[in-house]
């Protein structure tokens, strides 16, 4: 029995926001899911999508531990409606596609996981969203403030590059220090923010934190 993938669209705050549900890569047993996870794509304005290679293997990562995972296209991206708002629109984008997946599967625990500006929408989102964990890969020190992890009690894991040009280690890991427990950081030997080398041992790492109930 194959896994089931569903395409679907998702009434957002600036119109329809295209998204694909995906069950575990074990649907083919009698096991339900075991948790679900909402993942946010990279930059729009950069050419990011739910199909990005580093989102398509977090999601991976998160499926082979039990999860249904949904994806999804923030505004102005492919056929989402709307148009980019320099995060603060797309933080409510993540939020109407979590509602959507809390409502199909309501008795599952749920986590954020996300890629680069993604990562910076669910922390800004889980941290308030009552997450049971969430998952920042590639976060961007380059890009924005960080002073609301502070106060983040929400358990965080960050995932990184050990050459990420977007986020570098010794950026991140000064950063850190500042961010409120519990924490973890791990970094990844590979090319580039983008994993270039090691996608596999990312998608290893990712599925490792996913089991963490």
């Amino acid at each position: 029995m194959p896994r089931r993938i569903e395409s679907l669209f998702i009434q957002g705050p600036a119109g329809r926001l295209e998204a694909t549900i995906e069950e575990p890569e074990d649907a083919g047993s009698d096991a339900a899911p075991a948790q679900a996870c909402l993942v946010c794509h990279p930059h729009p304005l950069f050419g990011g999508t739910m199909h990005n290679k580093v989102v398509h293997r977090i999601a991976r990562g998160f499926r082979r531990a039990g999860a249904v995972v949904l994806r999804f296209n923030f505004r102005g991206v492919n056929l989402s409606e709307g148009k980019h708002d320099n995060g603060a629109g797309e933080v409510e984008d993540a939020r109407a596609a979590l509602e959507v997946l809390r409502d199909r599967y309501p008795e599952l625990p749920y986590s954020l996981a996300g890629f680069s500006f993604g990562s910076r929408v669910i922390l800004r989102l889980g941290c308030s969203a009552g997450a049971q964990k969430l998952v920042a890969v590639g976060f961007p020190t380059r890009l924005g403030h960080w002073d609301y992890l502070a106060h983040c009690e929400v358990r965080k894991f960050f995932v990184q590059s050990t050459h990420d040009e977007h986020g570098p280690k010794h950026e991140l890991e000064a950063a850190f220090e500042t961010f409120a427990e519990p924490n973890r950081l791990e970094f990844i030997e590979a090319r580039d923010h983008f994993f270039d080398g090691a996608l596999g041992a990312l998608e290893d790492a990712i599925a490792n934190i996913a089991t963490l109930l």
